[in-house]
């Protein structure tokens, strides 16, 4: 990615807290993606920034943003209470710099998950929907499917883009979640992925290949959303 593809911008979390953001978008889009990052690299990781570029390639802006303890250098995440108001203030920021424009929300696993439980405590202002590159259901190697409560509570549509390899969310478990939530949630299964969605070469594809799927999929589903009829708002 060119440095000049991407504007930087700041999202204020609250009276003491100022976070960085990377907005990158089309002439003309047609949705934003506020997309956070995981819980061990920034919203400068390469898949992120792929994610980012591939997405104006399809129309789709995106507002990239940093959690506090990562704006600060440190490892460990947030409280979840801190981690929801930088996704707060993030879809506010994405709001106020592209005006009208459909909002979708969600991000890489931890930044995801963080997203999810914003939305479940109040939901956010201008959000469509939720998408999710990743979602940590469970810890590593500690199979469960508490984490899922709270998806639960919402009724707003989601998107779940899950590896068959992902050790943070078996698929036995992740499915009957996802049936279950109903009709507005939908699973796309990368086959061979792991919590990255990296494949193995066995798979017979490479990870451009499995990219260039995802983000296909991630695009057609925001685009659904954003010409989609928003009860109430006719």
């Amino acid at each position: 990615m060119k440095p000049s593809d991407a504007k930087r911008v700041t999202v204020t979390v609250d009276d003491t807290r100022r976070v960085s953001g990377l907005l990158q978008a089309p002439p003309k889009p047609r949705a934003c993606y506020v997309l956070a990052h995981g819980a061990g690299a920034g919203m400068a990781h390469p898949f992120l920034a792929a994610v980012a570029a591939e997405l104006k390639e399809r129309g789709i802006a995106t507002l990239r943003y940093q959690f506090p303890y990562m704006e600060a250098g440190g490892k460990r995440p947030d409280p979840p209470k801190l981690a929801q108001a930088a996704v707060r203030a993030a879809v506010a920021e994405a709001s106020r710099l592209l005006p009208g424009l459909p909002l979708i929300a969600g991000g890489k696993s931890f930044g995801g998950r963080m997203t999810s439980q914003a939305q479940a405590a109040s939901p956010l202002a201008g959000v469509r929907g939720l998408a999710f590159l990743g979602f940590p259901l469970h810890p590593a190697g500690k199979p469960s499917d508490e984490r899922a409560k709270h998806l639960f509570d919402m009724q707003v549509p989601m998107l779940f883009l899950q590896g068959t390899r992902d050790d943070f969310a078996e698929m036995t478990l992740l499915e009957p979640v996802v049936t279950g939530l109903g009709g507005l949630v939908s699973l796309h299964v990368v086959q061979e992925g792991d919590h990255s969605l990296h494949v193995l070469a066995r798979s017979g594809r490479n990870d451009r290949e499995v990219m260039s799927e995802v983000l296909d999929a991630l695009s057609a589903w925001i685009g659904g959303l954003a010409i989609a009829v928003i009860p109430g708002r006719e």
